[in-house]
Parts: structure tokens; sequence; C-alpha cells
């Protein structure tokens, strides 16, 4: 059903909103609604400017969130005021910013390392010292490297011709590293060859000491010394948030709390009493803010905020107002789930009835009907109610009842994992009644499509709608016209005579009139000042085609519950093809194949039934009484 609300407005001083907010909007579902919007008729009215505050602090907690340690559940945090949450958030970002800086100037450090010691780290097998060859007067060397098959060029066509000697140090897939010494009157004859070979020269800084093999494990050391160093800033940093768990998480707690009501800010709004209405020393700026409460919330929130000598709450009837509420629902926790199809369609405004009880009743019937067998059905109602209660599964939930009327309609067709011999059947077999399943199913949609009509009249009755409620194809007048043809066409099927003229003529052809002129009905009743908006001519030509269609639609949306029926005869059908298949008919059947046939129709057949159950729903009684719409109900509290 739609819970009945209440619009709450409440006043205070400006700075003491905060308090208000935590004290006593965040313990109740309310509908927040913007205070500028709604109250916009009213004078000296402005919204808050004030930035968040805690916009900062929550980046930052959001930085330290690798850091901060959880607490257990039962843990008391500390109570603090919103000076104390601050200095406790900064001075652990802090703690975590002097961190990262620390670690990444000892990175910053490994990088400059690693690239000392991969410049030396091909010549490690070259066994001399560095600084030796830096002394040679007469002497030049160049370290680098080539390719495989300049290498092979060189040694082939050029060592033998130079006055060069190449020392190889390393040698990989790509290239060969070396250097090579040569005479200084040669240097430049001798470095021009080895550029046209692409010789890709690599400078050592002079600075090296010892080996190549020497300077490479100096850098080594080096580097663990450096890695230890950051993982024991880090052992040093985790400490600190260990040790501070509880006053993180307490400061935590407060900065959150105050952010979020900034949300509230945004949708209050100000206003300066000039006429010192309020009678409050040292204030003359107020908060307004408006909202949505149900009826029992609004009756409680009322009360808490009547003892509060800071705080006025006036709560008004939603009726009294022409603002338009939210639609909250409320329903029976099995027929909770079948929300999720309400709300795809569209919720129920404010003053329209809730389908989701309606639609979860025929819907689950519908399935049964369609969908009839004990064994799968058991098997749908365990594990759909298993899975909506321990995950919240709203589908689940849905199958679960499904699977309930599955059952029941297994044991009226006597069938169970397919088996039409095993339990008798308390009514027919749909494989050996099939035009008695047709007919049944249809004259079960023609009861669905007259409660429609009923529940259209309802929703006419409640917006105070003459034409819905008399005029319309789904409202009297329809449901008159449509329960005579169906009266007629049982009286054809079982050879009876009709009724008499004058009462086919009374129930048929007045309804049908009614419908053709509903507007200008409703406009005379409603004493609207043009009784025919437009040309009246094209209205006429409009309404005609538009009782055709109604006359149609009244047709093909009987005739689809034919679809039910033949349903229930394809999963029979299904199932009668497993059995053969597994060689029922010997008497020891294949358990194999009957457990993977069952799986398959299940997911086969369940799928394509929830699926057409939902299409009747929505295009064959939907269209009949509901409208949908509404606003969704968001509450402050699931929003934080």
């Amino acid at each position: 059903m739609v819970e009945k609300m209440r619009f709450v407005s409440v006043i205070g001083p400006k700075d003491d909103i905060d308090r208000v907010t935590e004290e006593y909007i965040s313990k109740y579902e309310i509908h927040l609604e913007n205070t500028l919007t709604e109250l916009s008729s009213l004078d000296n009215i402005h919204p808050f400017l004030e930035s968040n505050p805690y916009s900062q602090l929550q980046k930052n907690i959001n930085q330290l969130k690798d850091y901060i340690k959880e607490v257990d559940d039962d843990t008391k945090l500390k109570d603090m005021t919103a000076t104390e949450a601050s200095a406790t958030i900064i001075k652990a970002y802090e703690e975590y910013d002097n961190f990262n800086k620390k670690v990444e100037s000892l990175r910053q450090k490994k990088r400059e390392i690693n690239e000392h010691k991969n410049l030396v780290a091909p010549f490690i097998n070259l066994d001399f010292e560095l600084s030796d060859i830096l002394k040679y007067k007469f002497i030049r060397f160049r370290f680098g490297k080539m390719t495989h098959d300049h290498y092979s060029q060189f040694m082939k066509y050029e060592y033998d011709k130079l006055n060069v000697i190449f020392m190889e140090s390393n040698i990989d897939e790509e290239y060969v590293w070396g250097i090579y010494f040569t005479p200084i009157f040669y240097r430049d004859k001798v470095d021009a060859i080895f550029s046209s070979l692409h010789f890709e020269r690599i400078i050592i800084p002079e600075d090296y000491e010892g080996t190549a093999k020497n300077s490479y494990d100096k850098y080594e050391e080096e580097l663990k010394s450096i890695d230890l160093e950051i993982e024991s800033k880090r052992l040093e940093t985790l400490d600190y948030f260990e040790k501070n768990k509880i006053n993180i998480a307490s400061a935590i707690k407060v900065v959150d709390c105050y952010s979020k009501n900034q949300d509230v800010r945004k949708m209050a709004a100000c206003t300066i009493d000039t006429s010192r209405v309020f009678q409050n020393e040292g204030h003359n700026t107020y908060y307004i803010i408006c909202g949505w409460l149900s009826d029992r919330d609004a009756v409680l929130f009322h009360a808490e905020l009547d003892k509060d000598p800071n705080v006025f709450c006036l709560v008004e009837e939603a009726d009294n107002l022409h603002i338009k509420p939210p639609t909250k629902l409320k329903n029976f926790a099995l027929f909770k789930p079948f929300q999720m199809y309400v709300e795809m369609y569209g919720l129920p405004t404010y003053n329209e009835s809730d389908p989701t009880a309606f639609l979860a009743i025929t819907y689950s019937i519908l399935f049964g009907l369609m969908f009839g067998d004990v064994g799968q059905g058991l098997i749908l109602m365990i594990a759909g109610f298993l899975l909506y209660m321990t995950k919240k599964i709203n589908l689940a939930g849905i199958l679960g009842l499904c699977g309930v009327f599955s059952t029941i309609f297994g044991f009226v067709y006597g069938s169970i994992f397919g088996f039409e011999d095993k339990i008798k059947p308390l009514w027919v077999s749909p494989m050996h009644n099939v035009m008695t399943v047709l007919l049944a199913t249809v004259a079960f949609g023609i009861v669905l499509n007259l409660c429609a009509m009923v529940l259209n009249m309802i929703n006419g009755i409640k917006h105070k709608d003459i034409e819905t409620i008399f005029f319309d194809t789904n409202g009297v007048a329809g449901f008159v016209f449509y329960i005579m043809v169906v009266f007629c066409v049982f009286k054809v099927l079982l050879g009876e005579p009709l009724p008499a003229t004058w009462v086919l003529g009374l129930c048929l052809g007045i309804p049908l009139i009614v419908i053709y002129v509903k507007e200008p009905l409703a406009n005379i009743i409603n004493k609207k000042e043009h009784i025919i908006e437009g040309s009246v001519g094209m209205y006429f030509v409009e309404s005609f085609f538009e009782l055709f269609e109604v006359l149609l639609s009244f047709l093909t949306n009987t005739l689809s519950f034919v679809r039910v029926g033949a349903f229930a005869l394809s999963h029979a059908g299904l199932m009668s093809v497993v059995l053969m298949l597994a060689g029922a008919e010997s008497g020891e059947p294949n358990m194999l194949v009957i457990v993977l046939g069952n799986a398959f129709v299940m997911g086969l057949e369940g799928l394509t039934v929830s699926i057409q159950v939902l299409r009747l729903q929505y295009y064959e009684m939907f269209s009949r009484y509901y409208d949908g719409g509404g606003k969704p109900f968001k509450s402050f509290i699931a929003r934080n």
C-alpha cells in the first residue's frame, strides 16, 4: 500500500542546523524537499551559501583508507567535538603525508642508483679497475654495444685492419656489449668506423671506483638498504595508525556525520526574522527545512521537536497542499519483492492504489497455471526462499512464491517431475484435457480483467474523477459492456437463448454510447466552459476510431490469456519428451536423463513463463487500471 504522508517544516536558528540534523532528522526516514522551490512564494528567503567545511577532511580520509584500521563492532568510540575530530584527521594525514614524501625521496634515490647500476651491469665481466683506464694518456677507450650483425661484420672485415682492441663483456639476444681501446692518434678514424657500425656508446661516469663488478655489488647493497628503510618507514606509519585507530575511527565518524549534514543544507533555506517572531535573543537568521514523513513518523517527530525550545515544527496534511507527495510503499513481507516490478513500470502516484499485492497474487497464480509441477515447484520454492532470506534478492523472493503456486497446481494437474501417473490430479491433466484447460484459463483471464476494471474505478474514486469512474472504457460503462458480452458468449457456448433485445440494447448499446461521448458527459458534470475541446466533427471521428479500438482491445485482452493454457500444455509436452528420452515407458527410466531434463525444462520454461506472465501484467492488466508516474520516496537516512 501507499503510506500516508505528512509535510513537515522545521525552523530554527541558522547556526543550530547541524545539531538538529544530528539529533532529529538523521533518526527518521524523511524525504527532503528543496525548500527554495517549495516555499518560493515567501519573501526574504535565500539558500545556504557556505561551502562544505569538511570537504577537505573527507578527501584526506579517502586518501588514508589503506591505512585506517577497522575497529570491532563492540568497540566504544570516543565522543569528540568537530574541532577535536578535525585535529585528529589532520594529524593522521600529516603522518601519512610525511611518510609518502620520505618514501618518494627514497624511491627517487633508488631510480638514480638503478640508472648507475644498469650502466655498469653489462660490463661486470671486465676484470680491471675502471679508475685505472681513466688515467691513460695515449690510449682512448669507449664503452658501448652493437647488434650481432654489425659485430660479425666488424670482426670479419674491419678488426684486423684497425689499431684497436675490442673486449667483449656481455652478450644477449640482440647486442654484443664491450669496450674498445685505440691509440689517441687513431681515435677519430676508429670512432668513425664504429659509428658506421651503429656502435651505441655508453658514458661511464668518472667517479666509479674498483671493477664494474665492485660498483654493481655496491649499488645492489645500496638498493637493499633503501628497501629496508622504506619498509621500516611503512611499519612505523602502520604502527601509528594501529595505536591511534580508536581516535581516528571516532574522528571519522564525527566528520562523516557533519559532512553529511551538508546534504540538509543544500535542501534547506535561510530567512531573516525582521519581525522578531521567534523571540530568540542573539538570533535573527533562521534555517527552514522541508520534507515528507510517513503519518506515524510525523507524529513522533513533531512530539520530539515540540520539547526543544530552539526548534519550531509545523506538520501539514498532504491533501491540504498543492505539493506532490513522494510515494513510499509498504507491503506484506511476502509481497515486498514484487515492488521491483511495480517500480520498473512506474511508482503509483500518492492518491493511486498500490498494485503490488494484486500483482503478487495474480502473477504467482498465472505462473503456477503455466508451470504446474509438484517436484519442480518445491525446488523453486525452497531455492527461492533460501536465496531471498540469505541474500535478499528480490527475484529469488518472487521465484519462491511462484514455486508455492507451481506446487499447488502440480497437485491440481497431477504432475510431479513430469510424471503424471504418480499422483491423482485434483482437477485435470493438461495433455488429456486440452480444450478444458484453454477455456479455463480464458475464463480466469476474464475474471482478472474485471478485477482490473474494479481497481480502475477505485482509483477514479480516490482522484474524484467522474470520467474514470463511470464513463471510461475501464469504468462502470466498460464493466457493464464487457460482462454482458461475456455472459452472451457463455450463453451461446451452452446452447441457451440470449437475453431479450431490450436487455441487450440496455447493457450493450448504452455503455458504448457513454464511452463514445465520455468527454462531453464529464465536462457537463464538471460544469466546464467548453463541452468539447476543439472541432466537434474531429472529436466524433476520433471517438469512433477510439471506440473501435476499445472493442478490439476487449477481444485481444481476453484471448491473450489463451497463452496461459498454451504454456501449461507446452510444459507438460516438454516433460513428456524428457520422459520418453529417459525410457520411462519401459518402467526403468534413466535417472540421469530425468534429472538433466528436469533441470533444462526448469531453466528454459521457468524463464519463458516469467517473461510471459510479466507481459500479461504490464500490457493486459496494468493498462486497464494503473498509470504510475509517482515520485519515489528518498530517505535522508538511506542517502547517508
